[in-house]
């Protein structure tokens, strides 16, 4: 009798917690300048990958930016993923380094419903990101890693369950985004709240997050990559923070230059750095700011007189606020922070991308 009953508690504890599990592997990945990534989940094609810088390489491996999406009517999604790099930040919240995160389409828009938190002590995570749902298809997109790349990927929901990835389908133009560790994705709490991933939501539309912490210095690879891209709406430059004044004065013409002669009637926003929050109280701080935002600013004049088109210039004295309430570190913005930027940038890319 004992081992009836527990042979029926097995039974019973089994069918109330069967799933099946979808490899993302097979579903297409959203947020990508090109297609043909060396890696499902990486940012870079091979033969950029191959040129670049040793420390572009390996940010070229996080999944900044990148997203899937799918449609179930199962009351329970489960996550199951490897990261890459075991990363840990001490300024930055793990669901946001190494995490992910789901929303649902509510209506005309995107709700955040769940993130997923990463194993700190083993690269494989298994979560569930929501339960107890009403019934009926739901569409989801999920976000992953801003600080890592995933090597796996899976999607888990409830045995007999409808489950259907989203196809590629004809790309509305994307705005390709380019810039530093804070256009990464540094330091929000969860990979929904990257700036790109917020207006990527607002603005309908997929946005190409190529931010690479510390090291915006406009090479010529990137140009090259974002040159790739088919149809852009947008380009926008944001590499400021990462450069100084002379680095800015000799890369940003053929860096410009690059993208103007794939795409000539494509606008290009130029983006000024934040003043530091401590500016209040380091002049030498405040100075170092201003002189870069001085040397981009010459560049733009210059080239506008050289005959370039469609360019648009954003200043960075209210970017994300005056109250230096924006930062986790004085830098790199939190939640807070990519919200301001955010809504900052949307008007003139909303108007930007017909």
């Amino acid at each position: 009798m004992k081992k009836l009953i527990l042979s029926l508690f097995v039974f019973c504890s089994l069918q109330a917690g069967a799933q099946v599990w979808h490899d993302a592997a097979d579903m297409h990945v959203f947020g990508k300048a090109v297609e043909n990534t060396y890696g499902h989940y990486v940012r870079f094609p091979e033969d950029i990958d191959a040129k670049a810088r040793k420390d572009l390489k390996y940010l070229g491996q996080d999944a900044a930016g990148l997203y899937v999406q799918f449609s179930t009517d199962s009351p329970v999604v489960h996550v199951r993923w490897t990261s890459v790099k075991k990363l840990t930040m001490s300024h930055m919240a793990s669901v946001g380094s190494r995490g992910v995160d789901l929303y649902a389409k509510i209506g005309n828009g995107w709700r955040f419903v769940g993130s997923a938190r990463p194993a700190l002590d083993y690269n494989e995570t298994t979560r569930v990101l929501i339960k107890g749902m009403d019934p009926g298809m739901k569409e989801f997109r999920m976000y992953l890693s801003l600080y890592d790349g995933i090597s796996s990927l899976e999607i888990g929901v409830e045995e007999g369950a409808g489950f259907s990835p989203a196809e590629a389908g004809t790309r509305k133009a994307p705005v390709v985004m380019y810039g530093t560790s804070i256009l990464q994705g540094g330091c929000v709490t969860r990979p929904g709240m990257a700036a790109t991933n917020i207006l990527g939501r607002w603005l309908g539309r997929e946005v190409v997050n190529l931010g690479f912490s510390g090291n915006a210095r406009l090479d010529p690879e990137i140009s090259e990559l974002m040159a790739r891209v088919v149809n852009p709406a947008v380009f926008v430059l944001d590499n400021v923070p990462n450069d100084t004044p002379e680095l800015i004065m000799e890369r940003m013409e053929p860096f410009v230059k690059t993208l103007r002669d794939a795409h000539p009637d494509v606008p290009i926003v130029f983006v000024e750095q934040a003043p530091y929050s401590q500016d209040a109280l380091s002049s030498s701080s405040t100075e170092s700011v201003r002189l870069k935002n001085e040397a981009q600013h010459t560049m733009y004049k210059r080239l506008k007189a050289a005959g370039y088109k469609k360019l648009y210039y954003v200043s960075g004295k209210k970017l994300i606020g005056t109250d230096g309430e924006a930062t986790v570190d004085y830098v790199h913005h939190t939640d807070l922070g990519a919200l301001r930027y955010s809504e900052v940038l949307y008007p003139l890319l909303k108007k930007l991308c017909k």
